[in-house]
This record gives C-alpha cells, sequence and structure tokens, in this order.
C-alpha cells in the first residue's frame, strides 16, 4: 500500500511519517512549492519516501501527486488564521479537504484517514471547530472508506504545547487564565501515530469517527503541577488572571505573530477539551495509554 501523506514536516506529521517507515509503507509526502523544511528531517529516502511539491489549492498539483497512491492520511490544518495572506479556517481545514478528496477519487484512492479535532461539531463557538466539524461532513460524504480522528492535545518530543507551558513553569510565577480547572485530555504523539498507521488497514474502523485523548482527562491547572514535577520544581506558584482582564489584552494583541493566545484558542482552551468516549479509541486500536507525565518524561528536561 502506496500512501499519501499531507502535513509530513509538522510536529504530528513526522512522527507518523516514522511510523509508516518503520512499517514499511511507501510514501508520498506533499510539500509546499519552496519550502525546504523536509530537507532538515532525518528521513532515509531509499526507504520509500518520495517528496513531491504541490498546494492544497491547486488541484492539478494533487490529482498528479496522488497519482499511484493507495490511501490518504491527510494532517494539515491551522491553529492560528492569517487573513492577510488568505490563511483562514474555512479555506484550510474546508476548501483544502475538499481539494484533496477530490484528488483522491480521481486517483481511486482506498482508504482516507482525516485529522480533525476534539470538539469538532456543527455549532461549535470557535470558527476553528466548526471548519474542523465542515471537513469531516465533506470526508463522510466522499463515498470514500475513511478513518476520521479528534485529538485532544497532542504532546511529544518538539511540541510546542508542553515546552511553552514548561518555560512559563519556571518562571517564578506562572500565569493562569481563570481558575485553570478547564479539563484536557493530552495525548501522546506515539500513540496517534500508532492509530493513524493502523487505520489504513483496519477494516473495523472503517467510517467511524474516534475521540483520541490520552488515559484520563487532566486539569489545566494540574497539567502545570504535572510540568513542575517533571522539570524539578517543588511547586508551581500560579497568579490567576481573571477572563475580564484577559480578554482585552487577547483583542488587542492577537494581531501579533509573537504573541502566543488568539481569541479562537483562549475560547477553546476555556470550554475544555477532554473526550466523552475515550476508550473506543483503545478497544478499536492496539496502542499503548501514555500517561501524561511519563510521556513528557521523556523528551523534558530540568
Amino acid at each position: 500500500m502506496k500512501v499519501f501523506l499531507t502535513g509530513a514536516t509538522g510536529f504530528v506529521g513526522k512522527g507518523i511519517l516514522a511510523r509508516l517507515q518503520q512499517e514499511g509503507y511507501p510514501c508520498v509526502c506533499l510539500v509546499r512549492p519552496g519550502s525546504q523544511k523536509y530537507k532538515t528531517m532525518k528521513v532515509d529516502e531509499r526507504n520509500g519516501v518520495t517528496w513531491t511539491a504541490g498546494d492544497l489549492f491547486d488541484p492539478s498539483s494533487l490529482a498528479a501527486a496522488m497519482q499511484d497512491c493507495d490511501a490518504v492520511i491527510h494532517l494539515v490544518g491551522i491553529i492560528r488564521e492569517q487573513p492577510g495572506k488568505g490563511v483562514t479556517f474555512s479555506r484550510v481545514h474546508a476548501e483544502g479537504t475538499r481539494n484533496v478528496l477530490e484528488a483522491a477519487k480521481q486517483a481511486g484512492i482506498k482508504r482516507f484517514v482525516h485529522m480533525s479535532a476534539l470538539g469538532a461539531r456543527e455549532n461549535a463557538t470557535s470558527a476553528y471547530h466548526r471548519t474542523k466539524y465542515e471537513a469531516e461532513q465533506l470526508v463522510q460524504n466522499s463515498g470514500i472508506p475513511h478513518v476520521i480522528f479528534r485529538p485532544s492535545v497532542i504532546f511529544g518530543p518538539g511540541d510546542e504545547f508542553v515546552n511553552m507551558l514548561a518555560d512559563l513553569v519556571r518562571m517564578p510565577v506562572t500565569p493562569v487564565i481563570g481558575d485553570g480547572s478547564y479539563p484536557l485530555q493530552p495525548v501522546a504523539r506515539e500513540t496517534v501515530a500508532d492509530v493513524f498507521v493502523q487505520a489504513l488497514t483496519l477494516d473495523a474502523a472503517v467510517n467511524r469517527i474516534y475521540e483520541t485523548g490520552g488515559p484520563a482527562p487532566i486539569s489545566y491547572g494540574q497539567i502545570l503541577d504535572e510540568i513542575g514535577a517533571v522539570i524539578g520544581k517543588s511547586r508551581v506558584r500560579k497568579a490567576h488572571i481573571p477572563l475580564a482582564l484577559m480578554k482585552p489584552v487577547v483583542n488587542l494583541m492577537e494581531g501579533f505573530s509573537f504573541f502566543p493566545i488568539t481569541n479562537t484558542q483562549l475560547t477553546m482552551l476555556l470550554e475544555g477539551n477532554a473526550c466523552q468516549d475515550g476508550q473506543l479509541l483503545y478497544d478499536t486500536f492496539t496502542t499503548t495509554r501514555i500517561p501524561f507525565r511519563e510521556g513528557i518524561s521523556s523528551y523534558l528536561t530540568k
């Protein structure tokens, strides 16, 4: 089985590409024209990996790149919009997925494995979740046998989420928006790679949606405490910032790329991101349940 992979140079894509190589799948990885990111990756191209230039918004390039492939793993998504550059949730999540699906139909793709997001739903507060849901609908109505995953926050070596929080925890006082009780269910990239690759051939998973989280929910405040314990900090001192004070700051600053949070991200953080049925994933796929502290201990340094 030859796999067409989008998002291969991203944090999740690197983990999935490594697992595909381990399992012996030849891969065609889509990269934007002119991108040099793939040249820094430790990938043995003799092991069935081909890099091909193409664009989510150039259907002809997708169709050409997908020739002779049997399956698609579609990972591309954004967490922050750049409207001035045409980078919006609607365009990347919905239009981009529509284009990949159309190319997949032309290529006779037999399995489409799609990266959605935990919290994706029709009437979601955030445009991120609404457009992720729209993409899911496109996949479900495509007629292609598919598997959809909705991951919570994904952690692993080189992640942004845990490493950013670790920098905050190292400060004398760590800022926390609100009371910090909102739940998340962080999942290891290793687990995500396991289930995505297994979904290529596991018929029992076809045409189903899987919430993808770690062993159990954990509050944001507890996540900070776990990170503190791993980096050797006996106590994480927290300064709780009322939402009423934080929102005007985000409104003012979210247009600057250096500012770490947008209104969309703030909304999603405060509503929580835990699975309603996290057991189905582990009942269907063979993968290790990796607790948050154990997982981050493998790469966070003191």
